[in-house]
This record gives structure tokens, C-alpha cells and sequence, in this order.
């Protein structure tokens, strides 16, 4: 799965909370991620991994329900800004302000949602944008069950001053 491999840190990278911080920050401010089990396993500078079991997210057919999928994808991509801009100097809000899934597989199993951080370019823009007052993000994630990617997502996230 991407993200798995250890690699060196970005030139420039911002520092970003860690897993565990952005996991509590989750369970409590989003409290359906806590019901879904969500855990997050990697929030670095590559990416945010989020990993969530079957069980509580099963659905008439004994695989993931689709709206279970498409929260944990979405999640996903929030954490990954989330803990971008959660020690700035300045108050912000987040929101998504529109998404799209498409669904390949059934995942038959517990799953793992994959966002990319991106480019330099990107985060530099975003950051400039958000200093002045709103930015926006698009970003992608991957939904895997096992090795195989089952879904899909393209959200667009925006961060405002408050």
C-alpha cells in the first residue's frame, strides 16, 4: 500500500501533529470516528493513513457500507489538513466543500484510507492562501482492502481564518 515505506522528510516540510494527536483530536471532535473505530496509523509529512475495522462498519452483504467507506476517506483527507494547520499561530476553521467517490471493489474486510500529502508547490500555495485569510485543498484517497485498492475519493477541503 503507498505510505507504507519510510522515507526521509520533505525539504521544508511543515511540522505536523502525529498520529496519536490527530487520532484524539478525531475521537473527540468527530465523534462518529470513534463509533467507526477509526485509528490513525501514520500522519507524516508523506501522508495520513487511517485504518478502520469491518465490524462496526458492516453492512447487509458482510462488506463495508458504502457510507462507512466514503466518512472514513473523507476523514482522511481532514486529518491531513487538520494537522497541517492545527499549531498556527492563528485560529481556523475546515470544512469540505465537495467530494466524489467511486467504488471498484467490495471490501470484504477491515480497510485502510491513503491521502498523499501533495506537492511543495501545492502546500506552499495553500499556506499563502490561508495567511490571507481562506485556501482550498483538493485532495485524493485511496481506500485499500488488503493490497488492493477497492475506492476512490477526490475531495475539496477549505481552511478559513476565524
Amino acid at each position: 500500500m503507498p505510505g507504507s515505506a519510510a522515507t526521509s522528510p520533505a525539504a521544508g516540510a511543515t511540522d505536523m501533529l502525529d498520529a496519536a494527536a490527530v487520532e484524539a483530536y478525531l475521537h473527540d471532535r468527530i465523534p462518529l470516528s470513534r463509533l467507526m473505530g477509526v485509528r490513525v496509523s501514520a500522519c507524516d509529512e508523506l501522508g495520513v493513513r487511517l485504518y478502520a475495522p469491518l465490524a462496526p462498519n458492516i453492512n447487509h452483504r458482510g462488506t463495508v457500507f458504502g457510507g462507512s467507506a466514503s466518512a472514513v476517506a473523507m476523514l482522511c483527507g481532514w486529518a491531513l489538513v487538520h494537522a497541517r494547520i492545527a499549531d498556527l499561530p492563528f485560529e481556523t476553521g475546515l470544512v469540505i466543500r465537495r467530494n466524489q467517490m467511486q467504488f471498484d471493489h467490495p471490501i470484504d474486510g477491515d480497510f485502510e484510507a491513503w491521502c498523499q500529502s501533495p506537492d511543495e508547490d501545492s502546500l506552499a500555495e495553500f499556506d499563502a492562501a490561508l495567511a490571507a485569510g481562506k485556501a482550498r485543498l483538493e485532495l485524493a484517497v485511496e481506500l485499500y482492502g488488503g493490497d488492493r485498492r477497492c475506492a476512490t475519493f477526490r475531495g475539496v477541503y477549505v481552511a478559513m481564518r476565524s
